[in-house]
C-alpha cells in the first residue's frame, strides 16, 4: 500500500486519495488512512522550496551572513527592500467578531481603492525599521528613500544594505548616487534566496498582523497604518 502511495498516480489525477488506493489493493479505506497515520504520509500536502543557481550564491551567503553574525565596526547593517502593489481593500459590510463556536467572518467581495508600496530598512543590530510608502515602486522612488535613510546614518559610519538585485537597484542613477556616496556599499543576495534578506521576515508580520484582516477606505487611510505598525514596532 505505501508504494502506490509514493509514486505518481495514474491518469489525469496529481495525487492519490484514499478511495483511490482502498480501490487499487483492495483494503478498506479505514486501513488506508490507519496505515498512512502511522507512517506519517499526507498526499493532500505540498510544499515549495527555493533552489538557487546563481552561481556566486556560497560567496554571497557567506558575506551577508557574516554582515548578520559579525558586523563590522562603525558601520551599520541595514537589510532593505520593497513591498509593492499593496492593495486597500475595503469590505462591503463590517467584519463580525470571533465569538464562542464561531469563527470571525467577513465578506467575499470589497472595494478597492488602490495600492501603495512600502520601502523598507531594518537595521540588523538594533530591530528597527525605516519605512517609507509611496505611490509606485521605481529607481526615482528608492533615490528618494535611499537620502531618507542616509540620513538617519550617524556620520563616519559605514552603510553596509543587503537587498536584491531587482532592476530598481541596480539602475545608473542608483550607481551613480552610490558612487556620490562612497560609505554606502551594497551586498546583493543570490537569486532565488529572498530568505536570505532579514526584512522579509518584517514583511511577513507586517502582512499577518496588520494588512492580512485589514480594511481600508482609501490608499492614505492604507499608508498611515502601515506607518503606526512601524511605530509601534521600533518602541
Amino acid at each position: 500500500m505505501l508504494a502506490p502511495t509514493c509514486s505518481e498516480p495514474p491518469g489525469e489525477v496529481t495525487r492519490w486519495t484514499g478511495r483511490a488506493v482502498a480501490a487499487v489493493t483492495g483494503i478498506s479505506l479505514r486501513s488506508v488512512q490507519r496505515i498512512w497515520q502511522e507512517h506519517r504520509l499526507q498526499p493532500h500536502r505540498v510544499r515549495t522550496f527555493k533552489r538557487s543557481a546563481d552561481p556566486a550564491f556560497a560567496e554571497r551567503v557567506e558575506d551577508i551572513v557574516g554582515l548578520y553574525m559579525d558586523p563590522p565596526r562603525h558601520a551599520v547593517v541595514l537589510s532593505s527592500n520593497e513591498k509593492n502593489q499593496i492593495q486597500a481593500l475595503e469590505r462591503t459590510r463590517p467584519d463580525r467578531p470571533l465569538a464562542p463556536g464561531r469563527p470571525a467572518t467577513r465578506t467575499h467581495d470589497y472595494v478597492r481603492h488602490g495600492t501603495t508600496a512600502l520601502f523598507a530598512a531594518l537595521n540588523v543590530r538594533e530591530g528597527t525599521v525605516i519605512g517609507r510608502c509611496m505611490q509606485r515602486h521605481r529607481h526615482a522612488e528608492f533615490l528618494r528613500f535611499l537620502n531618507a535613510v542616509e540620513a538617519t546614518v550617524p556620520a563616519g559610519k559605514v552603510a553596509h544594505v543587503v537587498l536584491d538585485n531587482y532592476r530598481t537597484h541596480t539602475h545608473a542613477m542608483v550607481r551613480a548616487w552610490l558612487s556620490r556616496h562612497p560609505r554606502w556599499v551594497f551586498h546583493f543576495t543570490p537569486t532565488s534566496a529572498s530568505w536570505l534578506n532579514a526584512i522579509e521576515g518584517f514583511f511577513s508580520a507586517l502582512s499577518r498582523q496588520r494588512l492580512r484582516r485589514g480594511t481600508f477606505t482609501g490608499a492614505v487611510d492604507l499608508q498611515a497604518a502601515i506607518e503606526r505598525y512601524i511605530a509601534k514596532h521600533n518602541r
